[in-house]
């Protein structure tokens, strides 16, 4: 069977896309930067890649008419450029009109749960795709999800971020809203078992897992499960923008994205009754099982994909070729060659820097540097990484996104996202003569991004020499 997967950059088409290839099916996996999609990690000969940007028409031509199932897994909810309801709509509705001229039989849309008349742009959205993607040239399967657990997944990752570095919370009053978390797992069962099954056909369906807590009982059981003894009191007067700047603080998730998150959690998502859980033979996962495995999935070094890697600023939207070759004219840069006695040491430093592995040299500066970011909207450095030991071109590096990494090559190419007046590069490069070459790169943006370069010299000078050292050491 031919499929067309979606969203295959994202958190869920990462999780499905395994399954999927395990089935011996052919998968055609739609990215908007060819560059970002690492396909050696799946080795698979029935993999194939095209590069569509849905919000341009012109581009769906490059999808094949050969389809039998397409899985529709495109939304703009962590995007930080335009109107993300707006961008949804273009996106279904190019979709639509491509997929109506292909031999597809089946589209399978994964959106949101809802339940209440007064929705939040994100869950209205969400409605308003799936009236777009209706057609009567295809059978469209929507199955609907409210919090998803698992590692790796925003909620999961936020929910973490709340308990772990609060032991005290005073928080919003829709911490008493109920909702009906589901399982990565589950939802990866339903979404690949309803595949060409007549009878789920132009239906939608509610997916939960077998418990119904409000968030606040989510917190308690996930400090319990860790061990951790938690107080939460609940504030009625805390307003939504508040609400927004608590998460945007307290956890790694922008504030674009904290903001959407909290006018949806002020809805109730709870699933109405239907059959599909029997028809599928799925047994569901409860919320404490759910958080058990994905801890189980950090400690094994096994997440397969994190929200956290999703593609959100403007900066990088022209595609990551187009800051492969680093700038030299009108840049300042800070250039230093250490001689290893060992490269592949050096290469295993280089490919595990960042997230809990730190910096090798003056951590407390680099967190120092996050936490202003934070402080002025940028992303701060808690993003991390998804994996301490492996790491491919796209995937979120605390406040960098890697653009370049190829071992064979010995090169290793970093772009900043934090806020800054300018751009920044970070490489990393061995030579044949087993010189570690160590290179930032800054790119002013007029007089303010000049004085920002030349007052962080000294600590440049301090940090660099003492990085490329310890990645050196024998």
């Amino acid at each position: 069977m031919k499929i067309l997967l979606t969203g295959s950059t994202g958190y869920i088409a990462k999780r499905l896309l395994p399954v999927l290839l395990a089935n011996r099916h052919e998968v055609v996996c739609c990215v908007r930067d060819i560059n970002r999609f690492e396909t050696s990690r799946f080795h698979s000969d029935k993999l194939h890649v095209v590069e569509v940007d849905f919000l341009i028409e012109e581009e769906l031509k490059r999808i094949p008419e050969d389809i039998d199932v397409a899985y529709y897994l495109i939304h703009s909810m962590a995007t930080t450029r335009g109107k993300f309801e707006e961008m949804e709509a273009i996106s279904a509705g190019n979709f639509k009109r491509r997929i109506e001229q292909t031999k597809v039989k089946q589209v399978i849309y994964l959106s949101g749960i809802v339940n209440e008349k007064q929705l939040s742009k994100h869950l209205s959205s969400r409605k308003n795709v799936e009236e777009i993607l209706t057609s009567e040239v295809y059978a469209l399967t929507t199955l609907k999800a409210g919090i998803i657990v698992g590692s790796g997944s925003a909620s999961f990752e936020i929910i973490r971020d709340l308990v772990e570095k609060l032991p005290v919370m005073i928080a919003p009053k829709w911490l008493g809203t109920r909702c009906q978390p589901i399982s990565i797992r589950n939802v990866v069962q339903y979404l690949s078992g309803v595949m060409l099954k007549r009878e789920t056909f132009s239906k939608s369906y509610d997916i939960g897992g077998p418990d119904i807590l409000t968030y606040k009982e989510m917190l308690l059981r996930f400090a319990r499960i860790r061990g951790l003894r938690r107080w939460i009191g609940i504030m009625p007067i805390m307003t939504a923008r508040l609400s927004s700047y608590w998460l945007y603080f307290v956890t790694s998730i922008s504030y674009p994205l904290a903001t959407k998150l909290v006018n949806s959690m002020k809805v109730e998502v709870v699933c109405k009754d239907n059959e599909l859980e029997k028809m599928l033979g799925i047994v569901p996962i409860s919320y404490d099982k759910s958080i058990e495995l994905a801890f189980d999935r950090i400690e094994q070094h096994q997440v397969l994909s994190s929200w956290k890697d999703a593609q959100t600023s403007t900066k990088l939207e022209k595609g990551l070729s187009n800051f492969i070759e680093v700038p030299v004219f009108g840049c300042y840069s800070d250039i230093r060659k250490r001689k290893v006695s060992d490269s592949r040491k050096a290469l295993e430093r280089i490919w595990s820097i960042g997230g809990e592995n730190g910096w090798y040299y003056a951590d407390l500066l680099w967190n120092i540097r996050g936490f202003i970011d934070k402080m002025v909207g940028g992303v701060g450095i808690r993003r991390g990484r998804t994996s301490p030991e492996e790491i491919a071109a796209g995937d979120a590096l605390d406040f960098w996104r890697v653009i370049y990494a190829d071992k064979k090559e010995k090169r290793f190419l970093l772009y900043a996202e934090m806020k800054l007046p300018g751009e920044a590069w970070l490489e990393f490069t061995i030579d044949r003569d087993n010189i570690l070459n160590q290179t930032a790169t800054f790119r002013p943006t007029g007089i303010w991004g000049r004085l920002y370069w030349l007052s962080l010299f000294p600590f440049h000078a301090v940090i660099f020499r003492g990085m490329i050292r310890n990645i050196a050491k024998p």
